[in-house]
């Protein structure tokens, strides 16, 4: 993540409580699942510490009352890549019982501050859940991997059973209860895949890669300006001109762009989109701000797409 686009997260960060202000009664309950029902915990609730948002909201959901969570980048001002704790940060890991990092080093300050502040503590960590013994080059936003979520979730219930046995009915309580929260993002993922599965993309960035994967989609973005993004670098003037030719052309069949990132090269980008013609779809790397759970932010998402693929929502 570039400084422009980490002033742009902190924008958006601030932004949260006005959006949370203005939100109406009119959305589309499908768009926004309902929180889970609270029940009492029967038992002593968790410590759990989690190092990005994208996870946090998830593990809140599974552990309820069950759980007390700390998330460290809750709204994400910051690239969790370049993340530099403070003692404040290491403080907060002492006496967690359970530690939830994104791994694919997204997130490395995580996992050491865990080893050093919490030795004891169990560690799920969502790239590894995910990819299960998979291989090759990690893209790590694997919270975009409708798989790895359900992975992710089944980790953290044992996880969470194991350390307190007798709250164990009531996190499988929870954990059926998330999965019915899923069900509109399951539902429409099987739609996309189904109607549009071939049809081709590109992106500003790998944000939503895995997502586009497990809907079938084709990624056309050209390999030089992909290299650059992971890199976290400028494409070269050629990769540049490959990917503004490639969407004047029409060659795919939307752009995805994440709103996260702001500059030239992206601006530059969209409006090659726009200008031809391409549908684009605006995603975000953390959760969105005023969503009211990971599955609504999801769901927006896949809405907008499912809309600029011509699929019935």
């Amino acid at each position: 993540m570039t400084a422009s686009r980490r002033r742009l997260a902190a924008a958006l960060l601030l932004a949260t409580s006005l959006v949370l202000a203005s939100c109406t009664s009119g959305a589309d309950d499908r768009a926004a699942p309902k929180p889970i029902d609270a029940a009492p915990c029967p038992t002593t609730p968790v410590d759990v510490v989690v190092s990005v948002d994208q996870w946090g909201e998830v593990v809140s959901q599974l552990g309820g009352a069950c759980a007390n969570v700390t998330t460290l980048l809750a709204g994400s001002s910051v690239d969790p890549h370049d993340y530099e704790p403070s003692p404040a940060d290491a403080a907060k890991f002492e006496g967690a019982r359970l530690v939830v990092v994104n791994g694919g080093h997204y997130d490395e300050w995580a996992a050491k501050l865990a080893a050093g502040s919490a030795p004891d503590a169990p560690v799920v960590d969502a790239v590894a859940v995910g990819e299960a013994g998979a291989h090759g080059e990690t893209n790590p936003h694997v919270w975009y991997q409708p798989s790895a979520v359900t992975a992710v979730a089944d980790a953290v219930t044992a996880r969470l059973t194991a350390l307190a046995p007798d709250g164990g009915d009531y996190f499988a309580e929870r954990r059926r209860a998330f999965a019915d929260s899923l069900g509109e993002y399951d539902r429409l993922i099987a739609s996309i895949k189904g109607a549009a599965s071939g049809k081709t993309y590109a992106a500003t960035e790998s944000v939503f890669d895995r997502m586009a994967a497990a809907l079938g989609l084709q990624n056309r973005t050209p390999e030089g300006y992909q290299a650059a993004a992971r890199n976290d670098s400028d494409p070269s003037p050629g990769d540049l001109d490959a990917f503004l030719g490639l969407l004047r052309a029409k060659g795919v069949d939307v752009l995805i762009y994440n709103t996260q990132t702001e500059g030239s090269v992206p601006e530059q980008i969209r409006s090659a989109a726009e200008a031809a013609g391409v549908p684009v779809v605006e995603v975000t790397e953390t959760v969105a701000p005023g969503a009211d759970s990971f599955e609504a932010w999801q769901v927006d998402q896949l809405k907008s797409l499912a809309k600029a693929l011509g699929v019935a929502a």
